[in-house]
């Protein structure tokens, strides 16, 4: 297994969209572990194939994110290949969320406060499962990336030029 270098906005590749996986091959679950090990290395509740420069619909998440008795400890994850949200409903307000992505910067974000999603798990078996909550939050957050929008695409405009701006500055700085 590998650290893989995680990519930062305003990096281009992050606001394209990802394509398919035709089949689960070697290739394909080598990555899935890497980006596993990658996720909790960061660390982070939910990681993106694009996040990681593969333009794939691929995405893990921590198997314990939503569990409240967990310490952080167990280095449980899911990978969720082609995921799509089926259906959603209610809202809230995703509080600080923040994103591996977008270095340095949280905000709160209107989400779904329940998602059905529909994907294949890494042995390509199907499967559909309600997420409510935090989990509803990752699943819409790492979708989101698979179709190349970033989290602060669904803030204000005023806050997500501030965001920009900072980065801009940084970067001039280097």
């Amino acid at each position: 297994m590998a650290i893989l270098k995680i990519l930062t906005y305003p990096e281009k590749s992050l606001l394209q969209p990802s394509v398919k996986v035709d089949g689960i091959t070697d290739e394909i679950k080598k990555l899935v572990e890497d980006m596993g090990e990658t996720m909790f290395e960061a660390p982070g509740v939910g990681l993106a194939a694009p996040q990681v420069g593969v333009n794939k619909r691929i995405i893990v998440y921590d198997s314990n994110a939503a569990n409240p008795e967990d310490d952080g400890s167990s280095k449980d994850f899911t990978a969720l290949i082609n995921p799509e949200i089926i259906h959603s409903s209610g809202s809230i307000v995703s509080d600080q969320e923040a994103c591996l992505s977008v270095v340095d910067y949280s905000a709160d974000v209107n989400r779904y406060e329940t998602v059905v999603v529909k994907a294949l798990d890494i042995g390509g078996k199907a499967l559909e499962f309600e997420a409510h909550g935090i989990l509803a939050v990752i699943m819409q957050h790492e979708i989101d990336h698979l179709d190349g929008i970033l989290f602060i695409d669904r803030i204000s405009l005023l806050k997500r030029s501030i965001y920009k701006k900072k980065v801009a500055k940084l970067m001039k700085a280097q």
